[in-house]
């Protein structure tokens, strides 16, 4: 079982980014740590924090649902596109560790997608 991000052009051809569960799990967490807060510690996650505690424009990703759920709107994805891309360069600048390359790999196709919903116009959708 596993995710799949992507827009919701209906074209079959547009471009998707797809992990595992735990792949994903990962992916996040990391987002999280770039962002100054540990995701096992948010509500929805084990934690008890409250997502008000925190500002990060990757909320519409960070605390979805790994099944089901809303989609995210153009408006969501473009405003996560700037700090995903920034976060990225931050990460390229890191000693690799590992998993660090897969999950610049998947925040750079992830980018690709998100531009596509802002091009387009279309929601990201979460399968």
């Amino acid at each position: 079982m596993g995710l799949t991000l992507f827009p919701g052009d209906g074209d079959t051809s547009s471009p998707d980014v797809a992990w595992s569960c735990t792949g994903f799990s990962a992916f996040r967490e990391r987002l999280a740590r770039a962002e100054g807060f540990v995701l096992s510690e948010m509500r929805g996650f084990g934690g008890g924090r409250p997502w008000s505690q925190v500002s990060t424009a990757l909320e519409p990703l960070l605390d979805h649902p790994d099944v089901g759920g809303d989609d995210l709107s153009t408006a969501e994805c473009a405003a996560m596109l700037p700090r995903l891309e920034a976060i990225t360069g931050q990460w390229q600048k890191e000693p690799d560790e590992p998993l660090l390359q897969q999950h610049i790999e998947d925040a750079q196709q992830l980018t690709v997608v998100l531009r596509l919903c802002i091009d387009e116009g279309v929601e990201l959708i979460f399968l």
